[in-house]
C-alpha cells in the first residue's frame, strides 16, 4: 500500500506538498498518480506521472499550479500544490496507475492506493 502525507488546512492562495511513501512495493516499477475526491463528487484524476518521471499530465483545474515530481531511489512521489483555491478542498490518493496514457487508469485494486490525506482551503 502507499501512504499520503502532507495535506492540512491553508488559506486561499497558500501551498502544500503532498508526499506519498510506500515500503511495500518498488515505485519505479510504477507510473504514479493523483487523484482526489470532495465530499458529494466523484473522485477525478489531479496528476500522473510516468515510471521514470519523464512525462507528466496534469487535469485543467490544476495546471500551473501543481507540480507532480517523484524520487524513486526513495519510493516517494511529491505533488506541489501552489496559490490553493476553495474548491481544491478534497481527499488526495496517490495510486499506481494500471495503464499511462492520455487518460491515466489506476488500479481498482485497493492495495495500489493510499488512504488519502485531507486538504481543506479556507479562511
Amino acid at each position: 500500500q502507499f501512504l499520503e502525507s502532507g495535506g492540512g488546512l491553508v488559506q486561499p492562495g497558500g501551498s502544500l506538498r503532498l508526499s506519498c511513501a510506500t515500503s511495500e512495493f518498488t515505485l519505479e516499477s510504477f507510473a504514479m498518480g493523483w487523484f482526489r475526491q470532495a465530499p458529494g463528487k466523484e473522485r477525478e484524476a489531479v496528476s500522473c506521472i510516468s515510471s521514470r518521471g519523464l512525462i507528466t499530465q496534469y487535469a485543467d483545474s490544476v495546471k500551473g499550479r501543481a507540480t507532480i515530481s517523484r524520487d524513486n531511489a526513495n519510493n516517494r512521489l511529491y505533488l506541489q500544490l501552489n496559490d490553493l483555491k476553495p474548491e481544491d478542498t478534497a481527499v488526495y490518493y496517490c495510486a499506481a496507475i494500471q495503464k499511462f496514457g492520455s487518460v491515466c487508469t489506476p488500479f481498482d485494486d485497493s492495495d495500489y492506493w493510499g488512504r488519502g490525506t485531507q486538504v481543506t482551503v479556507s479562511s
